[in-house]
């Protein structure tokens, strides 16, 4: 079998990854996109039955949104861990040990007897699904060539946004009528379907060798850190993903119950609908890698934190169709922009692709989990102006920072 490091018979040179349109490329693209849709169809499931569960559980708001934000949080915690484990066994036996170990965990939160218990299983399976985003960037970066890379990387984001979007309009509204619990169980079985799409179609790698721990030279999981850390473009863009994604999931969080409250009332069976705005994000963040090739990263970055803040503003217009246009708006904007910066990072993180890659996600699920809890301090007594100021300075920092730390760097 042809190696990575072996001359390619056609050309003489070394083989630079799966080129798009080919058999290896489909495959790689389908596996992630189907790895995308297990993990988080799962990671946000119970964002679409909070109201449901406060109310099952007599909880708060703010308590509620800690369902979402253990998950995250426990994710956060585990990335760096399991870009370790990556360098040691690889990539992909990694990313299947992961999916496998977070849906037996899946199909066990529906069953958690109390609140207490509801989190901690959400923080475990959390730390499962970590092992997927924390290697699937460096996964894709190595094995497609590089001509394909932003478009391909768009293409596993869009699968993580369907996932999302899966999770949260399938066990929304069952919760309405079968309760949080099954809605939930149900998509945790989906993401077992999902897994096995991906399990079946991701390709064997080709140019990566694990790394034993005491190969001569190696580096320190600690040295590719501190490499990472050194650097200031990829503290930009770890910024990103911490400030940008900590207000994109606040809205949701906090969404489905400003539109069960007055003026709306709407019932959680409609309230939840308004999670297929998430297509928009799955649109975007393919078109992302697009405009990238045209324009640059940069200019798409800063582009899509733009078109955030343009649909946050709408959203505080009080009519149903504003907020909805408005969602649209917000969603496209972020899954534009967290493809540009997360598949920016493995291009930068030369000196350790997972560890780089596995660093944003820390950024990313950190920020989820700090601010998906933390805003509810402002739209408990501000109710939704007082979440959009909120939101609106966290996008304001994100923007600053990528304007004046990434504008001599490209990719």
């Amino acid at each position: 079998m042809t190696d990575a490091r072996q001359a390619n018979p056609a050309d003489g040179h070394p083989w630079a990854g799966h080129a798009r349109g080919s058999s290896g490329y489909r495959r790689i693209i389908l596996a992630l996109f189907a790895a995308g849709v297990a993990t988080f169809s799962q990671l946000y499931s119970v964002q679409g039955v909070l109201p449901e569960l406060a109310r099952d559980l007599e909880i708060t708001s703010a308590q509620a949104a800690l369902a979402v934000s253990s998950a995250t949080l426990g994710l956060a915690t585990a990335v760096i861990g399991w870009s370790a484990v990556a360098d040691r066994i690889g990539r992909l036996r990694t990313m299947v040990i992961a999916v496998v170990a977070a849906v037996v965990l899946g199909l066990l939160v529906p069953a958690a007897p109390g609140y207490e218990v509801l989190l901690v299983l959400r923080f475990v399976e959390g730390l499962a699904l970590g092992g997927i985003p924390a290697v699937a960037l460096a996964y894709l970066s190595e094995e497609v060539s590089a001509l394909y890379a932003a478009v391909a990387a768009g293409t596993y984001i869009s699968g993580t946004s369907l996932g999302g979007l899966a999770g949260r309009l399938v066990a929304g509204p069952l919760s309405e009528f079968v309760g949080w619990r099954l809605g939930t169980l149900v998509v945790g079985l989906l993401a077992a379907c999902a897994a096995a799409v991906f399990i079946v179609s991701a390709p064997k790698p080709r140019r990566f060798d694990p790394v034993p721990r005491s190969a001569p030279g190696a580096q320190t999981l600690w040295g590719k850190l501190a490499v990472s850390l050194r650097s200031a473009p990829l503290l930009a863009l770890y910024a990103q993903g911490f400030l940008l994604m900590g207000g994109f999931v606040a809205v949701f969080n906090y969404l489905g119950f400003r539109l069960e409250a007055p003026p709306f009332l709407i019932p959680a069976s409609l309230s939840s609908l308004v999670f297929a705005v998430y297509l928009s994000g799955t649109w975007s963040s393919r078109k992302s890698g697009t405009l990238v090739a045209r324009r640059g990263r940069l200019p798409v970055l800063l582009g899509s934190i733009g078109v955030m803040a343009c649909g946050l503003a709408v959203t505080l217009v009080p009519w149903l169709p504003a907020i909805v246009a408005g969602m649209l708006l917000f969603t496209a904007g972020f899954f534009g922009a967290h493809a540009v910066a997360s598949g920016w990072i493995p291009q930068l993180g030369n000196g350790g692709r997972a560890q780089a890659a596995s660093l944003y996600n820390l950024a990313y699920y950190g920020g989820s989990s700090l601010f998906g809890w933390a805003v509810g301090l402002a739209f408990v007594p501000f109710g939704w102006p007082g979440t959009v100021l909120f939101v609106g300075v966290l996008m304001l920092v994100a923007a600053t920072l990528a304007a004046r730390l990434l504008r001599h760097v490209e990719a």
